[in-house]
């Protein structure tokens, strides 16, 4: 699975991402409130690409009747095959307000939300995105509020809020303790950057799949390396992939697509020869058909280029 990345995993990088052979893609988190009060950014935050099967959609909020409105929206919105709930922010802006990491410090509001948007929602698939603890560690606890919720499979991230993006923070064994006790299908996430880590991860946790977040920013063809066990890149041109990625980014945002993705060049020319000065000028960049030439000359000539098969296809429901 792709991880929901705010700022970053928009359609256009989804769409790329895809192509590597990634099984879920999940958008990025949508708020609610927003959704409900119909923001026309969120709205547009909904879209997916044509080859995003299956697609989740990832809300946050601790208000249920909010909650409850936002799924009625989605219930109205085709193509969209899971609903998943954010319980693992760890942004103050949205945990300090009870959102995200913020329903961890009452688990059993987490239950109650959960199990009204399994309820609610027509999609055929409920799932929850959570950490370990809020400020400590509490699998156990997690562990029995899951088996309390209707929900149908869990993504675990192992570090609690407090521990933020700590590498050293990182516990697979809490997630292990947590597969161990629940009876629903389990991925692992945080701290996976290879195929060797997704192996070591699958192999520790006993977890029925991984989720792949910032590696996958500025290596979106790790999917194809984690499905074809090795550490080579997949036959592609880098610079065709950039460019794609770049002109999707043009299509759906317009010219304001270019500011936006500077971050996405800086993380890909990381390494690269004289990427200091790129960056310099990539922050520099507003005109579509300017950036797109200093892309071109940029990015090195290498050869790939293959469409690669999905694993895995969720069986509809049937009633």
């Amino acid at each position: 699975m792709l991880a929901p990345l705010a700022g970053y995993t928009d359609l256009p990088f989804r769409s790329v991402v895809k192509k590597f052979g990634v099984d879920i893609t999940v958008s990025e988190m949508i708020s609610s409130h927003a959704l409900v009060y119909a923001n026309k950014k969120t709205l547009k935050m909904l879209e997916k690409s044509p080859i995003e099967s299956p697609y989740a959609v990832q809300i946050a909020g601790s208000k249920p009747e909010v909650v409850r409105s936002a799924v009625e929206i989605l219930n109205a919105q085709e193509g969209i095959d899971i609903v998943d709930l954010n319980c693992g922010c760890p942004a103050p802006k949205v945990a300090n307000h009870g959102n995200g990491s913020g329903l961890l410090k009452d688990l059993s509001l987490l239950i109650k939300i959960a199990n009204l948007i399994k309820q609610t929602s027509t999609k055929s698939y409920v799932s929850l995105k959570l950490r370990l603890g809020f400020d400590k560690k509490i699998p156990l606890e997690i562990a029995a509020a899951i088996n309390e919720s209707n929900v149908d499979y869990v993504v675990i991230h192992g570090r609690t809020r407090c521990d933020g993006y700590k590498k050293d923070k990182i516990d697979y064994d809490s997630i292990a303790a947590i597969k161990q006790r629940i009876n629903i299908p389990l991925i692992a996430n945080g701290e996976i950057a290879s195929a060797a880590d997704a192996r070591m991860v699958l192999d520790r946790t006993g977890a029925n799949g991984v989720m792949i977040g910032r590696a996958a920013i500025k290596a979106p063809w790790i999917f194809w390396q984690i499905r074809h066990n090795t550490n080579e890149i997949p036959p592609i041109v880098r610079k065709d992939l950039i460019l794609e990625h770049f002109d999707k980014m043009v299509e759906f945002y317009g010219p304001r697509g270019v500011v936006m993705f500077r971050k996405n060049l800086h993380a890909y020319s990381k390494n690269y020869p004289g990427a200091s000065e790129f960056r310099n000028i990539v922050n520099a960049m507003s005109d579509p058909n300017e950036a797109r030439v200093c892309i071109e000359e940029f990015f090195g000539q290498e050869y790939i280029a293959e469409e690669l098969p999905q694993l895995v296809h969720l069986n509809k429901r049937t009633s």
